[in-house]
């Protein structure tokens, strides 16, 4: 009897400061991307109306030339390839600050700008999160 005691004691002491309570992180945002034969754009694209943390973009290439959709500013990202016609996505980390989006290097395609608000709030005690 006393062995199991003793064992209770040890196993009830396992993980105390190895795993401390973190909060998670935001959650994931998701940001609409068109690329047309004209322009880039964004949505949402109001100054701040997406604060920093993890963004997934869908981009809808609608025009006649394959793209992608490059990002940059503090945090530098693009996607693949986007044939025309064709959907693509991008995941990538946001941080606070000012972004031209473009449809490449090589593109005549007018840029957007996309400004990112501060970080969004934890995560932490919202239900129901995938």
């Amino acid at each position: 009897m006393p062995a199991a005691l003793v064992a209770g004691l040890g196993v009830a002491a396992c993980g105390d400061d190895d795993f401390p309570n973190e909060g998670r992180p935001a959650s994931p945002v998701s940001v609409a991307a068109v690329i047309t034969d004209t322009e880039v754009s964004v949505s949402p694209r109001a100054p701040g109306a997406i604060g920093g943390g993890l963004a997934t973009f869908t981009i809808a290439n609608l025009s006649s030339e394959p793209g992608a959709l490059v990002l940059e500013g503090p945090t530098d990202a693009a996607s693949e390839e986007i044939l025309p016609g064709d959907t693509g996505r991008l995941k990538t980390e946001l941080l606070e600050g000012d972004y031209i989006v473009s449809a490449g290097e090589d593109s005549s395609v007018a840029d957007a700008e996309l400004t990112i608000g501060p970080q969004r709030p934890s995560a932490q005690n919202e239900l129901l999160l995938p």
